[in-house]
């Protein structure tokens, strides 16, 4: 298991009252020994003007999910703040719920580089994306 520190969904999900999290419906719903998830609507706030999941909504899940893996890597008073984040937008999806799914490429005292796979409802890649941290 990578996880330094103990957490549970329900703690995962209160961390999104009053933020972007909470406000786009990202939802922690597995974690894994080396693998933590959360899925997130395709609808109205997560759409763009065309009516397909915007580019920068995906991103959002991605870092999202990197960064809460990178705490959750951490230990006392260490932080995790974003550095990179790249993000290649490979199908469009204009329904439902994606689900992404963070693995840790690079754990480092320093640095940490995550791989984001984003899928649809069919399991379909939507989105892959890769997030670098520092810890501070």
């Amino acid at each position: 298991m990578i996880w330094k520190r103990a957490v549970t969904l329900e703690a995962l999900n209160a961390m999104g009252t009053d933020n972007m999290v909470g406000l786009l419906d990202i939802r922690f719903d597995r974690i894994a020994d080396d693998s933590l998830e959360a899925t997130m609507p395709v609808d109205g706030r997560t759409h763009q003007p065309f009516g397909l999941l915007h580019g920068g909504a995906s991103v959002v899940l991605a870092e999202t999910l990197g960064s809460v893996a990178g705490y959750l890597c951490t230990e006392g008073e260490q932080k995790v703040v974003g550095v990179e984040v790249n993000a290649n937008h490979l199908r469009s999806v204009r329904s439902g719920r994606v689900r992404g799914v963070c693995k840790a490429l690079h754990l480092g005292r320093r640095h940490q580089v995550w791989q984001i796979e984003i899928v649809d409802e069919q399991g379909r890649l939507c989105c892959s994306s890769r997030l670098t941290t520092a810890v501070l």
